[in-house]
């Protein structure tokens, strides 16, 4: 188990170091002058090439390339050009709300999409089965940033049922403001007993969450099938029925237990998606989180912030990984002999 862990650690390492090298010359071969966007569409050109100096862009990349990465590794990510911000702290201060619509979107994707998959095996070929598959066709194939406008029409304008976009609604700063703590609009709500701003923070997260959590049931809906209906063939499945176990007992405590090792590598790519995914799904519920910050940083040309969003992004998505081989090797001891 440690060769297993220190190998995957090595990788994870050499990963996010290629990925570095890629980010860092894509962000250098951009047609702009980051030094004269720096400064602003008047910069005159003895202030261009001073911020030029000072940015050290007069470097060769190769000595650029090294000095990020010392930057980096010491918690210097560049400071951003359209915000004028340290591009960390703009990270920092917008990652909960997307942390927040991610959970939930999950925390509605797993068990639903698990159940309709064990739904869909028991019944295969079935009117159930092909409900199911239909479901997650749909889900896997729409658009996120269509499904959310299709919901905002729906929900908003025909039912006036939910809130159009927002975390919250504008005049709650003022009738039951929300004391930041975490940054997590619910989990601060629910600390302070403000429950006004609890049930106001719910409701705009319905929309954008069941937009987000489109995709990922039906991927983890199929999966769960396809994992399931080969676990149901297997001779033990059979024994245990041919001595009269019940059914159910059968599906969900012997089947549906070891068909999950698959499912958990899926629910672990899901889970990386969204961090990416949830970028159309902000922009279209105007939802103030990483997304929103990573749109409007490429429409404005702000390298320093592009660069840090994609390194997160990429380091999240390298540990989430990590994460599910490390689980599934505790759980399945062939994974780590391979």
């Amino acid at each position: 188990m440690t060769r297993f862990v220190v190998r995957r650690l090595a990788g994870s390492a050499l990963v996010l170091l290629g990925l570095s090298v890629i980010t860092f010359t894509l962000a250098r071969v951009i047609p702009s002058n980051p030094a004269a966007l720096y400064i602003g569409p008047k910069a005159r050109p003895e202030e261009i090439e001073r911020v030029t100096r000072q940015l050290g862009l007069d470097q060769a990349p190769p000595v650029q390339y090294l000095t990020y990465m010392r930057d980096m590794l010491t918690g210097d990510w560049g400071t951003s050009i359209g915000t004028k911000r340290p591009v960390l702290e703009e990270i920092v201060s917008r990652l909960p709300a997307t942390l927040e619509l991610i959970a939930a979107a999950m925390a509605l994707a797993i068990p639903l999409g698990i159940v309709l998959g064990v739904l869909s095996a028991r019944w295969q070929r079935r009117p159930p089965d092909v409900l199911v598959r239909v479901v997650s066709i749909v889900g896997v194939s729409l658009p996120a940033f269509w499904l959310g406008l299709l919901l905002q029409v729906v929900f908003f304008r025909n039912l006036d049922l939910l809130p159009l976009s927002g975390r919250v609604s504008a005049d709650l700063r003022f009738t039951a403001p929300i004391e930041p703590i975490t940054g997590l609009y619910l989990v601060d709500a629910a600390l302070g007993w403000n429950w006004a701003a609890f049930v106001d923070a719910s409701r705009h997260l319905v929309l954008p969450a069941l937009t987000l959590a489109a995709f990922p049931i039906g991927l983890i809906a199929r999966m769960t099938r396809a994992s399931m209906i080969e676990t149901l063939d297997q001779d033990y499945i059979r024994t245990a029925r041919a001595y009269g176990l019940r059914d159910r007992f059968v599906t969900y405590r012997l089947a549906l237990r070891n068909a999950l090792l698959p499912v958990l590598t899926v629910v672990g790519l899901t889970l990386a998606y969204s961090l990416t995914g949830s970028f159309f799904v902000e922009i279209v519920f105007n939802w103030p989180g990483l997304g929103t910050f990573a749109v409007h940083s490429m429409l404005n040309v702000d390298y320093p912030a592009i660069m840090g969003i994609a390194l997160f992004g990429a380091a999240a998505y390298v540990l989430i990984n990590l994460v599910v081989d490390l689980a599934q090797a505790w759980l399945d001891p062939r994974v780590r002999l391979a």
